[in-house]
C-alpha cells in the first residue's frame, strides 16, 4: 500500500440500539474537521468511511477483526511510519486520535492542532 488509508466512521451514522437517533464520532470530529480545513489535502490521501454496524468488513480487509476500532490510520510506504505505530504483519497503523492530527500534519501538511 503506497498511500496512507484514513479510515472514519461515517458522519450522522445510525445505531440500532438507539432508533431515529443519528450520531458523530467524537474522536473522528476533529479529523473530519481537519479534513474539512483544506479539501486540496485530503487528496494526497485515502478516506474511507464506514458504517457504525460491525462487522466492518472494510477495516477487516485492511487490518483484521480484532483492529476495528475507529478512527484509524492505516499507513503507506510512500514515507517512513513513525517509531510508535503500531504493526499487524506488514502493516504499520495509528489508532491514537491525537496522534492521527499530528501525522495528517506531519505527513500531508495540513494545519498543526495546538
Amino acid at each position: 500500500m503506497s498511500r496512507d488509508l484514513l479510515i472514519l466512521l461515517e458522519p450522522a451514522f445510525t445505531d440500532p440500539q438507539h432508533p431515529g437517533e443519528r450520531f458523530i464520532c467524537p474522536d473522528g470530529a476533529p479529523i473530519e474537521g481537519l479534513l474539512a480545513s483544506d479539501p486540496a489535502r485530503v487528496a494526497r490521501l485515502d478516506v474511507l468511511r464506514v458504517p457504525f454496524e460491525r462487522p466492518r468488513k472494510a477495516v477487516i480487509e485492511v487490518l483484521d477483526e480484532a483492529h476495528q476500532g475507529l478512527p484509524v490510520l492505516v499507513l503507506g510506504d510512500a514515507q517512513p511510519a513513525p517509531a510508535d505505530a503500531q504493526t499487524l504483519g506488514e502493516r504499520r497503523f495509528v489508532t491514537n486520535p491525537r496522534r492521527i492530527l499530528d501525522l495528517l500534519a506531519e505527513r500531508h501538511g495540513f494545519p498543526k492542532v495546538h
